[in-house]
This record gives structure tokens, C-alpha cells and sequence, in this order.
């Protein structure tokens, strides 16, 4: 194995490692948040308006940050978001754990939300870029399926430790890898744009140019499903499971751990039968039919056993493992002097798509019940997902050394 081999894996690890960080503090909220607010005097009614606003509050700085990082990355390169983002975001996590109440809760979630916006994006970006055009797909498949079991951690950690504990747990071990990440490298693509007079990071230029804007919008939509099954599906499984008659109490955080690892399992299998059918476009087109079937399932089944229930969310986990594959997409559209900025956003768009999809459902819930309001609302995002899948162009063994002209 030659140098550049011991390189690309090390960067592939350091990478996964991140994601895998970063998907534990995503979903670490969830896990402890009655114990952390119910310490704090939050219960029944402010427990529930409480648990809301900081979940918003983590997303609104996702959002932000994705644009910031995104932008940043392109400007000043990839190696910077990585070290820059899971500092930020260990920092927000240890110091999560010494607060007192809600106003330095909501800000270290909207820290740690602004510092996970970053990490995933990054790290896709430069593996895409470091890696031959016809194994990359390995590569980031690897970074998401990894990455995806953080989310497993966070449940078992966040069951077994207080939730101080958890926090600081969350942030030891970004930490930890903040210091593996030293000797990574930039790479060769950005290096080559930098020294150029070509602009990089121009967040605008996706709006002003009705061809680029098209693509980064349907680039977006294609990750739909997943966030309305993470978002509703799972979210409110308990809910569901009471509406179909379920025997057996179910748990969300227990729900969230089976749909995990579902979803590392289909990441999984995603990039490879990418590389095997060399294509990312046949594989999506599979994963958003399979994921509208287990979905319609999971709504209409009646009577389930409690077993029988988790092993369906576990179903939906594998359906909407396709995120390795829509980041990788997302990357491969655009050029070198804008492909942070589009790779970072994209996902943390589709995160924030969670608002207007459970708006959607909480207006038609009255009217249509909860498994007709959540039929709606996922029909709309397999539709839109579809369609966007079509007007992409297909990107495996895409040079990516290539600019967008402003």
C-alpha cells in the first residue's frame, strides 16, 4: 500500500469518526432532554413548549451554520471546517453540561447546532475529491454508514449515564478526534482553485443563476423521504403505534435507535450496489420506492405485535438509507469553487425540512386523522424526491475537477 493510500483511508476514518460524532450529538438532545429539563424545574405543559424550543433552537443553528461552514470551505478550504466544526460543537457539548437553565441551554444547542452543520459536508467534500472518480462512492459510503451508528451510541450512553454524563461524553469524544485529525490533508482540487482568480463561495451565486438554482433545489429535494421518516415516522412512533394498535408500549428513543441502525444498513448497501450497477441515480430511484412501500405499511398494519412494530421502524431505517448517496450526489453536481457550500447546505436544508413537512401534518391532522395527515405528507416528499431524482444528471465516474462560472 502506497503512501497516498494510507492517506485516503486515514482521511476515510477521520471522516467517519466525525460523522459518527456528529450524528451522536445530533440526536443526544432527544435521549436526555426530559431528564435535563425535568432537573430544571420543566414539567408537564413547559416540559413540552421547552423541549420544542430548543430543538428549533439546535436546528435554527444548523441552518446557519451550514451556510457559514459551507461557504467557509470553499473560501478558506475543508481541512478548516473539520477542525473548526467539531470544536464548536465539543465545546457546546461539555459546557451543555454545567447549565442551569434554559437560556444557557438554548445557547449551547444553538452552538452545537451551528458546529454539526459542518462536519458532514466537509468531510464528503474532500473525500469526493481525493478519491479516484470510480471508488469514491466507497468512501463516502463508508463516512455515512459509520457515522449513521452515532445515533446508537447516543441511545445506549444516553440510557445507562446521566444525562451531565452524556453531554460530556459527546464532547470528550470530539475532542479526542480533534487531535487524530491533525496531519490530514487539503485537497489537491481546492488547492488548485484557490490559486486561481476564481471566486469561491459564493452562496449567491445558487439564486442568481436559474440553471444552478434548479439543480441545488431538486439536489435538495431528492433527501425528502429520509427526514420525513426520521422527522414524523419515527419521531412520533409511539403516536402511530397507538393509532394502529400496537401490543406493547413503544419507546421513541428505542425507535431511533432501531431506525439507526436500519439506516447505517442501508447506506450500506446503497453505496455498494452503487458501485455495482455504476450508478447513483438506479439506486435512489429503488430506495425512494422501497421507502414509500415500508411507509405505507408502517401506517396501515393494524395490530402489530410490539416485536413486529420495531422491526418495521428497523425496515424504514433501511429504506431511507440513501443519505451516503444524496450527499455524494450533492457533491458530484457542482464545481470545485462552490462544491462546500452546496454539500454542506444541502443536508442541513433537508434537516430543516422538518418544519414545514410536521406543519403540513399538524394542519391536516384534524381533519384527516394521523395515519391519512402523515400518508399526505409523505406522498408529497416520495413525489417531489422522484421527481428531483429525474432532472439531475447521473454523476458516478463524474470528473469533478471542474468550476462553476460566475
Amino acid at each position: 500500500m502506497n503512501s497516498t493510500d494510507k492517506t485516503t483511508i486515514r482521511l476515510i476514518i477521520v471522516a467517519a469518526l466525525g460523522y459518527f460524532v456528529d450524528i451522536y450529538d445530533l440526536i443526544v438532545f432527544n435521549v436526555v432532554k426530559k431528564d435535563s429539563l425535568e432537573s430544571m424545574g420543566y414539567i408537564g405543559d413547559s416540559f413540552k413548549a421547552m423541549e420544542i424550543s430548543l430543538f428549533n433552537y439546535q436546528m435554527m443553528g444548523m441552518l446557519i451554520g451550514g451556510i457559514l461552514w459551507g461557504i467557509y470551505g470553499d473560501k478558506k478550504g475543508r481541512i478548516a471546517v473539520l477542525f473548526g466544526s467539531i470544536f464548536l460543537y465539543s465545546a457546546a457539548n461539555i459546557a451543555n453540561a454545567f447549565v442551569t437553565d434554559a437560556t444557557m441551554y438554548g445557547l449551547c444547542r444553538f452552538l452545537a447546532g451551528i458546529g454539526l452543520a459542518g462536519e458532514l459536508g466537509a468531510g464528503i467534500t474532500l473525500v469526493a475529491e481525493t478519491m479516484h472518480r470510480t471508488k469514491r462512492g466507497y468512501g463516502t459510503m463508508i463516512i455515512v454508514t459509520f457515522g449513521a451508528l452515532g445515533a446508537v451510541a447516543a441511545s445506549l450512553i444516553g440510557n445507562s449515564f446521566g444525562w451531565k454524563m452524556t453531554y460530556i461524553i459527546g464532547g470528550i469524544m470530539g475532542i479526542a478526534l480533534l487531535l487524530l485529525r491533525a496531519g490530514t490533508f487539503e485537497s489537491s482540487m481546492f488547492k488548485e482553485v484557490k490559486e486561481s482568480t476564481q471566486k469561491r463561495g459564493n452562496f449567491f451565486m445558487l439564486f442568481t443563476s436559474r440553471k444552478l438554482f434548479l439543480k441545488y433545489l431538486a439536489t435538495i429535494l431528492i433527501g425528502l423521504p429520509v427526514w420525513y421518516v426520521i422527522g414524523i415516522l419515527i419521531a412520533l412512533s409511539n403516536q402511530f403505534a397507538e393509532a394502529g394498535h400496537v401490543q406493547g408500549k413503544i419507546l421513541v428513543s428505542k425507535a431511533v435507535m432501531y431506525a439507526y441502525i436500519g439506516l447505517s444498513v442501508g447506506d450500506l448497501f446503497s453505496g455498494f450496489l452503487s458501485q455495482w450497477f455504476k450508478s447513483r441515480k438506479k439506486v435512489v430511484y429503488g430506495y425512494i420506492l422501497f421507502s414509500a412501500l415500508v411507509s405505507a405499511i408502517y401506517l396501515y398494519a393494524d395490530n402489530l405485535s410490539e416485536e413486529a412494530f420495531y422491526f418495521l421502524i428497523f425496515l424504514l431505517g433501511i429504506a431511507t438509507g440513501f443519505w451516503a448517496l444524496f450527499v455524494t450526489m450533492a457533491s458530484e453536481q457542482f464545481g470545485t469553487n462552490i462544491r462546500s457550500t452546496v454539500t454542506t447546505t444541502a443536508p442541513n436544508f433537508i434537516r430543516g425540512s422538518v418544519v414545514p413537512m410536521t406543519l403540513s401534518f399538524k394542519y391536516l391532522l384534524p381533519s384527516q386523522g394521523i395515519t391519512h395527515a402523515a400518508m399526505i405528507v409523505g406522498c408529497a416528499a416520495f413525489l417531489l424526491a422522484m421527481i428531483s431524482t429525474m432532472s439531475v444528471e447521473e454523476t458516478f465516474s463524474k470528473d469533478l475537477d471542474f468550476v462553476e462560472l460566475s
